[in-house]
């Protein structure tokens, strides 16, 4: 969970005063580019409404894989403004800026949401209060992390307030980063969300038959451990 927050690189800084300089980039105002970046809470609440709608019954691994696969694929849209393409297409700057950062928030969303669920059936009985603040801890460690390393990535490549010749490969860069947390989706269960993982269904099957032969329920070795 830590690696998938921390290794989507956040380079806004460098994306925001491009977007804004007058010679290299659109030349946006301040306003308006801010006013476009908010437009990234309807990309999370449709998100939200997609995973909740569609997504909730799905595997984990197979919802993971395509949200964090989309999630790096739909990150060349970055590319495509700064190498001013989408003029090409037709289609003005102000919403392009929009698009992108509605997908963006869109998969970032889903990307999140089947951790917080394997999560939630992770949590033992009692201590609720504190497994959610671990889990806002990790969030925000993680995206503390993801901010540090996309303001270093901008700095080895040289990119600043007044120089962008480097800046798409920067945006280049951070999309191959996302994918590396594919490498360990091994880790997740490939169950889907309906598993059971009670703690006195794995109580029982610890003491009547073994982790071996506990049937379909998922994450049996993780929950036997914090007991």
């Amino acid at each position: 969970m830590y690696l998938s927050f921390a290794l989507s690189l956040n380079i806004h800084e460098g994306m925001f005063y491009w977007i804004t300089d007058p010679k290299a980039g659109p030349a946006l105002s301040e306003e308006s580019v801010g006013l476009m970046f908010s437009f990234g809470s309807i990309g999370s609440l449709l998100g939200l409404l997609l995973y909740q709608k569609l997504l909730k019954d799905c595997p984990y691994r197979g919802v993971l894989f395509w949200a964090q696969l989309l999630h790096g694929i739909f990150g060349m849209l970055d590319l495509i403004l700064v190498l001013r393409l989408n003029l090409k297409l037709g289609v003005p700057d102000k919403y392009f800026v929009v698009l992108d950062e509605i997908v963006s928030k869109c998969t970032g969303r889903i990307k999140r949401m089947p951790l917080l669920v394997i999560s939630s059936k992770l949590c033992p009985t009692g201590i609720e209060g504190t497994f959610f603040a671990l889990l806002m801890s990790i969030d925000n460690f993680g995206s503390l992390t993801s901010s540090w390393g996309g303001g270093l990535l901008l700095h080895v490549l040289n990119v600043t307030r007044m120089k962008f010749d480097n800046l798409w490969l920067v945006i280049l860069v951070r999309n191959i980063v996302r994918l590396l947390p594919l490498a360990l989706l091994f880790l997740v269960p490939g169950s889907d969300p309906s598993s059971s993982i009670l703690t006195d269904k794995i109580s029982k099957a610890n003491e009547d038959e073994g982790v071996g032969k506990a049937g379909n329920i998922e994450l049996v070795s993780l929950i036997g451990s914090n007991q």
